[in-house]
């Protein structure tokens, strides 16, 4: 089985009625479009609200977009030196080495530039990002994301994190990556081998929004990782009709945390264009934390964010169990006084 990237595969494999083929060769034309194997192979397509569907299989409303939304929807371009870098913080920055994905997801905050023609840097333009890196000692951390980086072949995979390895000033390196959910047979030993081979730590965040996400191919590809010695992180984009569920998300962190993938954030959803069918209000992703806190372990618990429009950078905005009174609220929603020795 191939991987699926045009409206007539999606209505061959029931994903997509007849009547509907057009729309989305319209979509497709403007949103890359592809589905693994792996994917299809978790997709129930005589379910109208599969949740796994509903996340890759493209849908005519996304060429509707609501004056609110916008092509750069985290504002990267303001923040971006050179081809490659976002630099929003002190201490760190983005590196994006390619703009090509194993899946394409409907809500992506970077569909308008994800899977065209400049789909990766050329090799002056990644040295170059890599000259930015080392001119600049005040960066600790590097996140490496795009795209996904677990689509460069092994070899580039392991230069880049050689380079990285070898500017003094970083402490630490990120990728950020869907492929051990959405393409887990890409999480071969050497790209495992290409990871593990810094000296510095070296982290991987992994993609994952619903708990069947989390296959028997994914869990095998997460435990080489993690047997390499690579910590996991998990992160999660609050969407309706996925995970806006109290149970649906239990699960999820439950399921995350028994794989060694640590909850690190739930993203408010980003306002990119065509993606209003998967967004909640701020109070329910707020419902939906408060009704966990005490039911999963802190383990599971993850920071529930949102990165402000127009580049101003992440911001918790979880729920606040402490009031201006003085009294703080236990996780069955009984309050107390908190003395404050201030």
């Amino acid at each position: 089985m191939r991987t699926l990237r045009r409206a007539d595969a999606l209505v061959m494999a029931g994903l997509v009625a007849p009547a509907q083929r057009t729309a989305i060769e319209a979509v497709a034309a403007r949103y890359a479009v592809a589905l693994t194997p792996a994917v299809l192979a978790l997709i129930d397509p005589a379910d109208p609200a599969d949740p796994i569907a509903r996340q890759y299989v493209p849908d005519p409303r996304e060429r509707d977009s609501a004056p609110d939304e916008r092509a750069d929807p985290i504002g990267d371009q303001a923040h971006s030196p050179i081809k490659g870098v976002v630099h929003r913080y002190p201490d760190r920055v983005l590196l994006t080495p390619l703009l090509h994905c194993p899946v394409y997801c409907r809500f992506c905050f970077r569909r308008e530039a994800v899977g065209g023609a400049a789909v990766a840097l050329t090799d002056h333009e990644l040295d170059a990002a890599l000259d930015y890196i080392r001119d600049h000692d005040a960066i600790w951390e590097v996140v490496v994301t795009g795209g996904d980086p677990l689509m460069l072949p092994a070899k580039r995979l392991a230069r880049l994190v050689r380079a990285l390895d070898a500017i003094p000033h970083l402490g630490a390196i990120r990728f950020h990556s869907r492929v051990p959910v959405s393409d887990p047979t890409r999480v071969t030993a050497a790209r495992v081998a290409a990871l593990a081979s810094s000296d510095k730590a070296v982290w991987l965040a992994v993609h994952c929004n619903h708990p069947r996400e989390l296959s028997a191919a994914a869990r095998a590809a997460c435990r080489r990782l993690v047997s390499a010695g690579i910590p996991l992180l998990g992160q999660t984009v609050l969407l309706k009709g996925v995970n806006d569920d109290p149970a649906v998300m239990e699960a999820l962190l439950r399921a995350l945390v028994a794989n060694r993938i640590k909850p690190y954030y739930l993203h408010h959803l980003d306002r990119a264009p065509g993606t209003a069918r998967f967004r909640t209000s701020i109070a329910a992703g707020q419902a939906i934390l408060r009704r966990l806190r005490g039911r999963v372990s802190g383990l599971c618990q993850p920071t529930y964010v949102l990165d402000i429009p127009g580049g101003f950078g992440k911001a918790p905005i979880g729920p606040v169990y402490l009031d201006d009174a003085g009294t703080v609220e236990d996780w069955q929603g009984a309050r107390h006084v908190c003395p404050d020795d201030a």
